[in-house]
């Protein structure tokens, strides 16, 4: 009798290991990048906001910075901004604009880089999710430590 429950429960942990076994491997902490993106992935208008601090020139201690805004992707790397509203240490500043071109890699990464406009000069590195219904950013600019969120309208 005790052979049989010894069997009995030898049996049933090795079926719950069984079934658990594969399971588990979909628990562990891995990184599973979306893949299938393209610069066509950004197409239309993102509202966003992107609040942090900044380093002005000649400065030693950063300020406060948000600027808000609509950016307009046209699905085949150009990026375009205006109408924006700037806050740098307190001071307000309205149309703000910018243009330049972004890059989408096929894992859902990017960049995008200003070449003109307000926000000449600024680079931010990127993260797209939902299929190109929200963007993730941070500035790549030294002197900035600025995040933004942006959601397609």
């Amino acid at each position: 009798m005790k052979r049989t429950l010894t069997l009995l429960l030898t049996l049933a942990v090795s079926a719950v290991l069984l079934v658990l076994g594969p399971m588990s491997k979909h628990n562990q902490f891995s990184v599973h990048a979306q893949s299938g993106c393209s610069n066509a992935t950004l197409g239309g208008n993102y509202a966003f906001l992107a609040p942090g601090f900044l380093i002005p020139h000649g400065k030693a201690n950063e300020v406060p910075f948000a600027v808000e805004g609509v950016v307009a992707f046209d699905g085949v790397g150009n990026v375009f901004t205006s109408g924006d509203t700037v806050v740098k240490g307190g001071v307000i500043s309205t149309q703000q604009n910018g243009t330049g071109t972004y890059t989408v890699n096929s894992d859902c990464t990017g960049s995008i880089s200003f070449t003109a406009g307000n926000a000449a000069g600024l680079n931010l590195n990127l993260a797209i999710i939902g299929g190109g219904s929200e963007l993730f950013a941070i500035y790549a600019t030294p002197s900035f430590t600025v995040t933004l969120d942006g959601k397609k309208q």
